[in-house]
C-alpha cells in the first residue's frame, strides 16, 4: 500500500472510488476503517449520528489477506458501511432507539445487512434514529439526540438521521436506512446526500423491525454519490425467500451512465397536491427541471388529479396507525415510563373509526391508479423532497410560503410514494439562504428505478453545488 491518500481524502471519497483503491492496492481496508473510525471520533460527539461502534478492525483485516490470497473480491471488498439501528446485525446491538431493547443483540443478520457483507462490505457502526424508527426528527430516551451537521441547531430527519448526518459528515461513505413515509429521502434532504427508496418489495425487509405496516416499509441505500447508490442496490435487490413482498426478480438494470435509447419524458410539480412548499425548495425543483431538459428529455410541468382529490398524507395517517398501534403496544407493555413522547402520543391517537379506514383505503386505490395512469405518458415525474430546508429541533409547526402548517407536512411529498410503493430518489440540487443543503425528488413507475437513477446522475454532473462538505 502507497500510504499517498490522506485521511481527509479517504473518508470523503465515495464507496465506489474506496473500493477502487482498495482493489488497485492503493490503500488498505485497514487503513480506510481507521480513517473513519478516527472521523468519527473527531466529530461523532457533536453530531451524535453513531450509536455503537461495531468493532470492524478484524474484518478489514481479514479483508486485507483476501487481496494478498486471490480470493475472488465482491463489489464492495473492504469497504466500511453503517446501519440504522432498527435493521439487525448479527453480534452487534440493535437497540431501535429505546431503553426497551438495551443491549438486545441479534444472532442473525437482516437480508441487507447480509447482502452488503457477502458483497465484501465491512459493518462499520449503527446509526441513531428516533425509537422504534417512528418521528421526522432523531431523538430518544436511549441514545440521545442527533444534530444536522450543516448547523448543530437543526435535524438531520427522521428516522434514518442518524444515517443521513453519519454519511454527509464523513463518518461513513455508505449506508442502509429505512423508509416508511419520509425516512431516507427525507433525511437525505436536510443533509446534502443522496438517498434511494426503490419499488415496494425490491429489496426484502427481513430483519427490519417495526414489521408493519409491511406494504408501506422499505428498505434503501444512501451515500454521497449516484453511482454508490445504484451499486448498493444492486447489491440489495431481489427476493430473499422469507418477505412475502419480495418477490421481483433479482436481475436489474441500474442505468446509471448509459441513456436509454430515447427522449424520456419528464413532469415536475411543486403545487397542489403536497401541500405549501417553501419558495427556495420551488426554485431548486424548478432549476432542476431546466437542467434536465439539457439531457434531452422532454420536461413539463404537470398535475396529478389523484394526488388533489385525495391528499396522501391523510390517507396514510388513517391507514397505518391502526396497524402500528398493536404493535407499539405490544412492545411497550409494562415499560410505559421508559416510552419517548413520540411513542407515547402515537398510542393515545384515537383508532380511525372502521368506515374511515375503508375509504382511505379506497382513496390509497385511487392514487395507485392516479400514478399509474401518469406513468402511462411519463417516464418520471420531478418534486420537492421536503417543504423547507432543515428546521430546528422539535418543531411542532412550520411556517411555509407564509401559510402555517403542523410539523407532519414535512411528509407532504415523500408519503404518496410509500402510500403507492412507487420508487423515489433524493438528491441535493440547491442551497438556502442559510447554507442550508435543498434536495428534490425523482419518482419513476414500478421497477423502473433504472430511469431515476439515470436522471439522478444526471442532475448530479450538472448540479451547482460546489460545497459538499459541511464545516466541522
Amino acid at each position: 500500500m502507497t500510504g499517498k491518500h490522506t485521511a481527509e481524502a479517504l473518508v470523503y471519497s465515495d464507496a465506489t472510488r474506496l473500493a477502487e483503491l482498495i482493489r488497485e492496492r492503493e490503500v488498505s481496508p485497514v487503513e480506510v476503517v481507521r480513517a473513519h473510525l478516527d472521523r468519527i471520533e473527531a466529530v461523532n460527539p457533536r453530531i451524535n449520528a453513531i450509536v455503537t461502534v461495531a468493532g470492524p478492525l478484524e474484518a478489514a483485516q481479514a479483508a486485507e489477506k483476501a487481496l494478498s490470497s486471490g480470493e475472488e473480491l465482491g463489489p464492495l471488498h473492504g469497504v466500511p458501511f453503517t446501519v440504522k439501528d432498527s435493521i439487525d446485525t448479527a453480534g452487534v446491538p440493535t437497540q431501535r432507539g429505546s431503553p426497551i431493547f438495551r443491549g438486545r443483540v441479534p444472532a442473525v443478520d437482516a437480508a441487507g445487512v447480509a447482502r452488503m457483507r457477502r458483497a465484501g462490505a465491512i459493518l462499520l457502526a449503527k446509526t441513531n434514529l428516533p425509537e422504534f424508527s417512528y418521528s421526522t426528527e432523531t431523538d430518544n430516551l436511549l441514545t440521545g439526540r442527533a444534530n444536522n451537521p450543516w448547523d448543530l441547531d437543526r435535524t438531520p430527519g427522521g428516522s434514518s438521521g442518524g444515517e443521513s448526518a453519519a454519511i454527509a459528515a464523513g463518518m461513513s461513505p455508505l449506508g442502509l436506512g429505512t423508509d416508511l413515509a419520509i425516512s431516507v429521502r427525507g433525511p437525505a434532504a436536510h443533509t446534502g446526500i443522496v438517498a434511494l427508496k426503490p419499488t415496494h418489495g425490491r429489496i426484502p425487509m427481513t430483519g427490519v423491525w417495526p414489521r408493519v405496516p409491511r406494504r408501506f416499509w422499505h428498505m434503501g441505500p444512501m451515500a454521497r454519490s449516484v453511482r454508490d447508490i445504484a451499486l448498493a442496490y444492486s447489491v440489495l435487490a431481489g427476493p430473499d425467500g422469507a418477505d412475502g413482498y419480495a418477490t421481483s426478480p433479482p436481475n436489474l438494470d441500474t442505468g446509471v451512465g448509459s441513456a436509454p435509447g430515447r427522449r424520456l419524458r419528464v413532469g415536475w410539480l411543486v403545487e397542489p397536491g403536497f401541500g405549501p412548499v417553501d419558495p427556495e425548495v420551488a426554485a431548486t425543483v424548478r432549476a432542476a427541471a431546466d437542467a434536465l431538459t439539457l439531457t434531452g428529455a422532454v420536461v413539463e410541468p404537470v398535475r396529478i388529479p389523484a394526488l388533489e382529490r385525495d391528499f396522501a398524507l391523510d390517507v396514510f395517517y388513517a391507514l397505518h396507525v391502526m396497524e402500528m398501534k398493536p404493535a407499539f403496544a405490544e412492545a411497550a407493555a409494562g415499560h410505559e415510563d421508559e416510552i419517548f413522547k413520540i411513542v407515547k402520543a402515537m398510542l393515545k391517537t384515537p383508532d380511525t373509526p372502521y368506515r374511515d379506514y375503508v375509504l382511505a383505503e379506497q382513496a390509497r386505490e385511487r392514487l395507485k391508479d392516479g400514478f399509474a395512469e401518469y406513468f402511462r405518458n411519463h417516464d418520471a415525474l420531478l418534486t420537492p423532497v421536503v417543504p423547507v430546508p432543515a428546521h430546528e429541533h422539535r418543531a411542532r409547526e412550520f411556517v411555509v410560503d407564509g401559510r402555517p402548517v403542523p410539523a407532519r407536512f414535512i411528509q407532504g411529498a415523500t408519503v404518496p410514494f410509500n402510500v403507492t410503493g412507487l420508487p423515489g430518489l433524493s438528491i441535493r440540487f440547491g442551497t438556502s439562504g442559510d447554507g442550508l443543503p435543498i434536495g428534490v425528488q425523482l419518482v419513476s413507475g414500478r421497477l423502473a428505478e433504472s430511469t431515476v437513477l439515470y436522471l439522478a446522475a444526471q442532475l448530479e454532473a450538472m448540479s451547482p453545488v460546489r460545497d459538499l462538505r459541511p464545516s466541522l
